[in-house]
Parts: C-alpha cells; sequence; structure tokens
C-alpha cells in the first residue's frame, strides 16, 4: 500500500456504532388484534412472536379468516366481530389493521372501554384532516395513548441515519431524496377511495422526511394514473418536492408502475434514498419489495475520514420494524410516558398529505401553513 494511504487509513476514526433496532423495555402488555389480511399475518403477528408479545385474541371482517390467522400464530382466542375482541376484559392494546373508512370508529369503541390502556392505528388514520384532529382531540380526552403504525420509523436504515444527522456526523443537511420504483399491493378495499397513493404509499416516505428533518414549509406534488391500476384514482404515480425552514430541499417519488411486469421481463423493483450534507453523504436501499435487508453506506469528513462505511444488520424492515412499532406503545401503558409515535405529530403527517392533493388538484405549491391542524 502506498504509505500516504497507509497513513490515512490508520488516522481514519473508527466510526460510532448504530442502534438498527430499538431495545424491548416492555413486552407484556396483553394485545388483541383486529384485522387478519397480509399486514397483520405476515408483519405484525410475526413481529410479535419473535419478540415474545403477548396476543390474547383476533378478530376480523371475516370470522374464519381470522381462525385461519389465529391457528397459524397459536392466538387463543377468535372473536366473531372486531367490537367483540375490543370489549373483551383481557385485551389491553387494541392493534388495528383495519381499512381507514372503518377504522375511526373503532378507535371510539376503544376509547370507550375502561380495560383499553392504548391503541394502535394502521395509515392513514382517516380519511380526512378533520377526522384526524377529532380522534386526537378524543384520545387525550379519554386519557389514553393512540399510536399510529409509522413503522418506516423502524426501518434500520432510517433509524440509523437518523443517528446520523443527530450526532451531525454530515453536517449540514443539504438535499435528501427516496426514490422508489415498486409495486404495491392495492388492497381491495383501496377501490373504494379515489385518493390512492399519496395517502397509501407515499405516507411512510412523507412520514418518514418529517422524521429525519422536521416540518416543512410547504409541498409541490404532481401526478399522473397509474396504467397498472384498473379501479378510479385520482393519483397513481406522484413526485414530490418539499422544503423545510432549515434549507432542505427533498424529493421523494412513488413510481408504482415501474414498468412492465410479464413473463421474460427482468423485474428491478427497488427503493433507494440519498442524504447530503455539508460533511457527507448517506445513501442507502429500503428492503421491501425484494425481502431483504435495509441498507446504509455514508461517507464523512467528521467520521469516517471520508471514506465509505457499510454498517449491516440482520433485521428486515418487514416485519422486524413492527417489533418497535408495538414496543413503543407497550412502554408507553406500563410508565404513563407519551409513546414515540403520537397522534398529535401523526397530524402533521396527515396534514402533509392534505397539502399534497390540494397541489395536486390546484396545480401549486401548497404551504403548509394553509392547512389548519388544530
Amino acid at each position: 500500500m502506498d504509505k500516504t494511504l497507509e497513513a490515512r487509513a490508520e488516522a481514519r476514526p473508527e466510526p460510532a456504532p448504530f442502534e438498527p433496532d430499538p431495545p424491548i423495555r416492555t413486552r407484556d402488555v396483553r394485545i388483541g388484534c383486529v384485522g387478519a389480511g397480509m399486514i397483520m399475518a405476515e408483519c405484525h403477528l410475526a413481529a410479535y412472536a419473535e419478540a415474545g408479545f403477548p396476543v390474547i385474541g383476533i378478530a376480523s371482517r371475516s370470522e374464519a379468516n381470522a381462525r385461519r390467522v389465529a391457528e397459524r400464530w397459536g392466538i387463543p382466542k377468535v372473536h366473531a366481530t372486531p367490537e367483540a375482541l375490543i370489549e373483551d376484559p383481557g385485551v389491553e392494546i387494541v392493534d388495528l389493521a383495519f381499512p381507514p373508512d372503518r377504522q375511526p370508529a373503532l378507535i371510539r369503541h376503544a376509547l370507550r372501554q375502561p380495560h383499553v390502556s392504548g391503541i394502535l392505528a394502521q395509515k392513514p388514520l382517516a380519511l380526512t384532516l378533520a377526522e384526524a384532529r377529532a380522534l386526537r382531540d378524543e384520545a387525550a380526552a379519554a386519557g389514553k395513548p393512540l399510536s399510529v403504525n409509522q413503522n418506516m420509523r423502524y426501518d434500520q436504515s432510517i433509524r440509523a441515519l437518523r443517528q446520523l444527522i443527530d450526532r451531525e456526523a454530515l453536517g449540514e443537511i443539504v438535499f435528501a431524496q427516496i426514490d422508489m420504483h415498486a409495486i404495491p399491493h392495492w388492497q381491495s378495499f383501496l377501490a373504494d377511495y379515489d385518493r390512492l397513493t399519496l395517502a397509501n404509499m407515499s405516507v411512510h416516505h412523507l412520514d418518514a422526511l418529517r422524521f429525519l428533518f422536521g416540518e416543512p414549509e410547504d409541498i409541490t406534488t404532481v401526478t399522473r394514473k397509474d396504467p397498472r391500476t384498473t379501479f378510479p384514482h385520482s393519483d397513481g404515480i406522484t413526485v414530490s418536492t418539499l422544503r423545510f425552514p432549515s434549507g432542505v430541499l427533498a424529493l421523494t417519488s412513488e413510481d408504482v408502475w415501474s414498468g412492465p411486469r410479464r413473463e421474460g421481463y427482468a423485474d428491478d423493483q427497488h427503493i433507494r434514498w440519498r442524504v447530503e450534507g455539508t460533511e457527507g453523504v448517506a445513501r442507502g436501499t429500503i428492503g421491501w419489495p425484494t425481502g431483504e435487508a435495509s441498507t446504509l453506506s455514508y461517507a464523512s469528513t467528521r467520521e469516517t475520514g471520508g471514506a465509505w462505511v457499510s454498517p449491516s444488520w440482520e433485521t428486515m424492515w418487514f416485519p422486524h420494524a413492527f417489533i418497535g412499532v408495538m414496543e413503543q406503545l407497550q412502554h408507553a401503558v406500563r410508565t404513563g410516558a407519551p409513546p414515540a409515535l403520537t397522534v398529535a405529530d401523526n397530524i402533521g403527517t396527515v396534514a402533509l398529505i392534505e397539502a399534497g392533493y390540494r397541489s395536486i388538484a390546484e396545480g401549486r405549491t401548497v404551504r403548509l401553513s394553509e392547512i389548519a391542524i388544530d
């Protein structure tokens, strides 16, 4: 090795460690699950089984589906209806994975039960910002933590990126991008809604950008229809730019078309992200839809001597992020501390989605100050 390069390698600082997955502090709060579709059966329950979280009952729109999922995961009790599960006095946390038009009524039913100590709602929290605000206020009045399952905040690469930003390894953040070319599994109930991608896919990315950089000043969103999605929809492929008070400019794109899918066509679906700062750059991938662990690589003048470093981990966004999502609510229930994912914070994500739809409809940049969240 050249002596100059050798000296640089020896002088390179040791990168600080990462915590890609949060520690499990609480795991004894009894959970009742509402929903038996893919996200519950393949993600929630897989994560809870690995973490040792106690799931004591399940219900869904179809009792037969709930029974099949219960048998698979060893859940002792199947209820005929979601309402019956919520009324079970053994349930302390109600875990909802249900269509957003039906979710508010179930949240309200849970808030009325004296034995229910916390609620984990799916995203989007509600179909309108007004309904989301009402749920926030009703949960506060009931004195019960209502959390929203923004699980991308618990993706291992996003958590590690946030740790890089917090310790200023990248310096002042200049530009950020999330670039998705992947085909979501649109649940059948979405055909009944006009809003599609922003509310049900971009919600991950928009919330992650808020998690990383705070509240944006404005958003500009453009869209075109997705040729693969046959039911009516106002937003298919979407591209949004966001500006933050700190000066960060961010771009998120959701290409839900991602090219033709037919025999003989090589599939290249992926989600990649990149964050650039005055002292370094971080880039990574999100493991969905490839079924692999998410990745992060970064080069920092402050931490790596300008060389690229790639920490690694074995856990994945799906299903392992759902451990952190449920753990933070269990811990809040047991300790009385606020959950990490509060409904009050999630109103900011719902407002951002609302601003994106207004931008599409009116063909302009929308300032977040135009959207009332109080």
